[in-house]
């Protein structure tokens, strides 16, 4: 092995050095020949629904709220610069001292839990740029604030920054912020109250004083000793503001209309014209979106009266067109006021036996049927890696016999699942759901089966969508078209015909499968999971329940809609409440029946090639007049049992003897020869 030469190692930091002051020196002249950056308007986006109505008014900047820096009092300034960026006047848009410092402790942590973000830094991000943390928004942020350093004084960015940084429950700027936390102008703001706004903006979640006095009370000391240390104010100004007793203004906070959804329409809109969220704000554009107020209407009242006030639990919900993938409503948590974190989109949660569709279309598409039999019993699985796993069924039931795909979807039996998925190779399971449109990591174990993967409410919500659809490809969305302030339309969605992505004949057959979560004929060991729902459902639906220690799932659809909700507590805590793990099913089942209220019935298309024949659902076997209960069950043709059940032929003849009335022994033979002929 050869190392470098002593000599070389100088002239390597040199070169380096220099690529990287040929790299600032581009960045800065490509940064000047651009000029200053555009600052956002005041034209107000508006946003529509499916119906053309008004629900959402969007503004980049509130210019009547805007103050001037000569407007704005000493102790504002003092207290956001001391905490969010004290050597504002001293650098260039980035403290490299600062970053310096949080890269080494960060280091010594073991953590990133400290940023080193300028006031600059925040400007740009708040003005030019999506949330989202990635190294091209970075990179893109960088840029930005050289440009507004280059272009712009300190006080016209600190003015700036003041007027549209966001102090939570929808209060952007200080004066806005000032009016909505203490009812007054942020000119009349004493030092404690001036020291406690400031501290918002950081994390307007954990420190606004409205959400979490105590975090808030803490964050506004440390302003008022840094301001202390730095001598901006006296001593005796310091314990007359740290004793003071603030009082917060009681207005409610107006709610918006779907607000979680209108987010997701802001963030599509910017993806779709390629413009930063602000400049879609405050562009005067017109969305026309998917939203049905009506649904939403329901969703949000259907949630909020399943769930008691009392109660820390969450929830999440997305109903979309089951055809073109259009979201007709959205809830992304049970109140945007206190959150603004969209459940649906952005958080990943185990989904449980929701997962297994996935499993049992690749098991369709490796020869199973709804009659195929395995064992369910406690079983222990010795994997490859000479580790054991021993999955166990729901209070732990267990048939101890074989029982057939059909009834363990319908059950959701854990130990069928773990065998097919061992069966497969778990790597089939990950392809099928990659063919769902499941984009998020999936761990190639035995478990993966029972949904221990983290994935959104969305992505789950759109992959039933295949299935509701007969298998054509569905990309959820919310925006159908924009419009400019010119008039001129910039966007409209197209309506091209849909790819078929997963057999067409497999589907229908998973779907009908998926009914039997309904259907009280397929009870063995256990009730189907969907007993506790099932009288309050009047059409047929196919769909899936799924439970884990923290998690309570529904996703369901009809041939025209399909609706995901999701339930569960934002720390991960057990759900401990016997009724807290129903809610998802409840708000599912309430919803579903509302939003088709008056709507005709609707089937599931059947596929040529796919035939139905009554089944017992115990031994998989072609049904008899015997058997004490039968379902229709669909197969390819050429797969379907040919065998009928015998099984309940001693019962019934014992039964038969003992009655006055029963049929002489030829009546029962045509009768049996009749159903073999049309059977």
């Amino acid at each position: 092995m050869q190392f470098w030469p002593r000599r070389m190692i100088p002239k390597l930091i040199i070169a380096l050095i220099a690529v990287a002051l040929l790299s600032a020196a581009l960045i800065y002249l490509l940064a000047f020949l651009m000029g200053p950056p555009n600052l956002p308007g005041d034209q107000a986006t508006l946003i529509y629904d499916q119906a053309g109505e008004i629900i959402g008014e969007e503004r980049g900047i509130q210019t009547n709220q805007w103050l001037s820096l000569d407007e704005i009092s000493d102790d504002v300034i003092d207290s956001t610069l001391i905490i969010e960026d004290r050597h504002f006047f001293d650098h260039n848009g980035f403290d490299y001292k600062r970053i310096g410092s949080v890269i080494l402790k960060n280091i010594s942590s073991g953590s990133l839990q400290q940023g080193a973000s300028t006031l600059t830094q925040q400007y740009a991000r708040n003005l030019f740029l999506s949330p989202e943390k990635t190294w091209s928004r970075k990179i893109k942020e960088a840029f930005y604030t050289v440009r507004l350093e280059m272009f712009y004084s300190k006080e016209k960015i600190l003015e700036g920054y003041l007027n549209t940084i966001y102090y939570g429950h929808g209060a952007y700027g200080i004066e806005a912020a000032s009016n909505y936390f203490f009812n007054k102008s942020a000119a009349e703001l004493t030092l404690a109250e001036a020291a406690m706004l400031a501290g918002v903006p950081k994390g307007p979640t954990y420190y606004s004083p409205l959400n979490d006095e105590e975090n808030a009370n803490q964050r506004q000391k440390v302003i008022l000793r840094s301001l202390l240390h730095e001598r901006h104010i006296s001593e005796t100004d310091y314990r007359k503001a740290v004793e003071e007793k603030l009082v917060y203004a009681t207005m409610p906070e107006e709610p918006r209309i779907a607000a979680y959804f209108q987010d997701q329409v802001l963030l599509e809109s910017s993806e779709l014209l390629g413009l930063e969220p602000s400049s879609i704000r405050s562009g005067g554009y017109r969305i026309h979106t998917t939203l049905n107020r009506d649904f939403q209407g329901q969703l949000e009242e259907t949630i909020q009266e399943t769930i008691q006030d009392s109660s820390e639990i969450e929830a999440a919900a997305i109903s979309m067109d089951s055809e073109s993938g259009a979201i007709l409503a959205m809830v992304g948590g049970r109140d945007y006021r206190k959150s603004a974190f969209n459940r649906a989109v952005d958080a990943r949660r185990m989904p449980g036996s929701t997962f297994k569709p996935f499993l049992y279309y690749a098991a369709l598409n490796y020869g199973y049927t709804a009659s195929t039999q395995l064992m369910s019993k406690p079983t222990t699985f010795q994997l490859d890696n000479g580790n054991v796993y021993q999955p166990s069924n729901f209070n732990g039931y267990y048939a101890n016999q074989p029982i057939t795909l059909a009834q363990a979807l319908a059950l959701s039996d854990n130990v069928y699942a773990v065998k097919t998925n061992l069966y497969l190779g778990p790597e089939k399971l990950i392809a099928s759901a990659k063919q769902f449109g499941i984009s998020s990591d999936l761990p190639e174990v035995p478990s993966l089966a029972l949904g221990t993967a983290s994935v959104s409410v969305k992505e789950m919500t759109s992959a039933y969508g295949l299935l509701a659809n007969n298998g054509k490809e569905m990309t959820s969305y919310t925006v159908e078209k924009i419009v400019d302030q010119d008039g001129k339309t910039v966007y409209e969605r197209k309506s091209d015909k849909a790819e078929q992505v997963l057999d067409e004949k497999k589907t229908f057959i998973l779907t009908h499968l998926m009914t039997g979560m309904f259907d009280e004929e397929m009870n063995g060991y256990t009730s189907v999971t969907g007993s506790g729902i099932t009288d309050q459902l009047t059409r047929i639906y196919a769909g899936k329940s799924g439970t884990t220690d923290s998690d309570s799932w529904m996703i369901g659809y009809s041939p025209s809609i399909v609706t995901g909700i999701w339930t569960g507590y934002d720390d991960n805590r057990r759900m401990e409440v016997v009724s807290e793990s129903a809610y998802a099913k409840e708000i599912w089942a309430v919803y579903m029946e509302a939003v088709h209220q008056g709507q005709p019935e609707d089937t599931f298309d059947l596929p040529s090639g796919v035939i139905g024949i009554p089944i017992d659902p115990l031994t998989g076997k072609r049904a008899t007049p015997d058997c004490e209960h039968s379902r229709i069950m669909y197969f390819e043709k050429g797969t379907e049992p040919r065998e009928y059940c015998t099984e309940h032929d001693d019962e019934n003849e014992l039964e038969a003897d003992t009655e006055t009335d029963s049929h002489p022994a030829e009546e029962r033979g045509i009768f049996e020869r009749l159903f073999d002929l049309f059977f």
